[in-house]
């Protein structure tokens, strides 16, 4: 029995035609002429953001402790500001601010003042930020006729870090912090661990009251 399509003498038969496709097949090419449409467009491609103050700089820090205070003109505003100059100081950030406290001089004249105490992060040295403090004073009108003068702004570096130092310009821990209840009390209200509890006992006898 002979085979379909198979020559009987060795010589290869005309090629099958190939089946027309199926409906819904594959695509027909296009024909020759044929206009392509426009091509797909891609979604824009979003740059990355990126934060409007830059990459973050990264830097050691140190916790540190600042007293604030001021008895003349408008002392609760001058204090504010005081607390919002210092977090802008650079490489600082304020961590922490206490309530404001209103005392009676102490070894000073004049009406009463303004207390409070901010914690910060900082990469500026103790000296460096014992120079931008002073800086800040002198901005905000800070005048020294004589010791213990009345003043617009006072601030005193009570701590930073582990520092210990004694020199004719700073002294860390601050020599008279634990004396004075305007320090101690906001200071233990922001890090209690700092403030023991003996040292606020001994400072009883002097009134300070919250008022913010």
């Amino acid at each position: 029995m002979s085979t379909p399509n198979r020559p009987k003498d060795g010589k290869p038969g005309p090629k099958a035609k190939a089946a027309p496709p199926r409906a819904g097949g594959g695509a027909k090419p296009p024909s020759a002429g044929a206009k392509s449409g426009p091509p797909a467009r891609r979604a824009p491609t979003r740059a990355p953001s990126r934060s409007p103050r830059g990459p973050r700089e990264d830097y050691p820090t140190a916790q540190a402790f600042i007293a604030i205070g001021a008895n003349l003109g408008d002392a609760e505003a001058a204090v504010k500001a005081a607390m919002a100059d210092i977090g802008a100081l650079q490489r600082t950030v304020v961590t922490a601010r206490s309530s404001l406290y209103r005392s009676e001089p102490v070894d000073a004249e004049g009406p009463d003042f303004i207390n409070a105490v901010v914690a910060v992060r900082t990469g500026l040295d103790a000296e460096q930020l014992l120079v931008a403090l002073q800086r800040l004073e002198a901005l905000a009108g800070r005048e020294r006729p004589f010791p213990n003068a009345p003043r617009t702004l006072d601030l005193d570096l009570l701590m930073h870090g582990n520092s210990v130092i004694d020199t004719p310009t700073l002294t860390l821990p601050h020599p008279r912090m634990r004396e004075r209840a305007f320090v101690l009390k906001p200071l233990a209200e922001i890090a209690p661990d700092k403030v023991p509890r003996a040292a606020l006992a001994r400072v009883t006898g002097q009134v300070v009251k919250r008022i913010v």
